[in-house]
């Protein structure tokens, strides 16, 4: 039902939340989230023009996820980024399907509807909450190595 971007973004901003106040690497983010760099780039191009994460550039450069960030859910950030699609009419274009939904599409629509109140329900503190509290959700936030000085000067 979703895209890879979506599932990217979601991980990236995931991540970043776990991250705190420590500005994270491009190298950082995809190590931890697999998200391949070049693809991340765009990704944060994206983060950063919705003001969902800021960077920050020389030696201890990265990126941050902005504070109001943790508030939003991840509806919010989706619609902000790669909005969901309702079923508006049916694709079929039946003149009998005009007034309502045919059965198969108001489904969809429901189930559509089912996804969004999930994701409306989720914001990205609790979600990280919940994550911290679960071995393997622990387990994926842990930073993933110490930058080297060498390494935080590319940046």
């Amino acid at each position: 039902m979703f895209s890879q971007t979506v599932e990217y973004i979601l991980r990236v901003v995931v991540f970043l939340a776990s991250q705190r106040k420590s500005a994270t690497t491009t190298h950082q983010i995809s190590d931890a989230t697999l998200v391949p760099v070049g693809y991340l780039a765009k990704i944060m191009q994206r983060l950063v023009k919705a003001e969902i994460v800021s960077s920050q550039r020389g030696r201890n450069g990265g990126f941050l996820l902005h504070q109001r960030a943790y508030g939003m859910t991840l509806l919010d950030i989706i619609q902000l980024l790669e909005p969901i699609v309702r079923v508006q009419a049916c694709p079929l274009a039946k003149p009998e399907h005009k007034a309502n939904l045919c059965p198969l599409h108001s489904r969809l629509d429901q189930a559509i509807a089912a996804v969004e109140q999930t994701l409306a329900e989720s914001t990205v503190q609790n979600l990280l909450a919940q994550l911290q509290t679960c071995q393997v959700g622990a387990a994926l936030l842990k930073p993933q190595y110490t930058p080297m000085v060498a390494e935080t000067a590319k940046v």
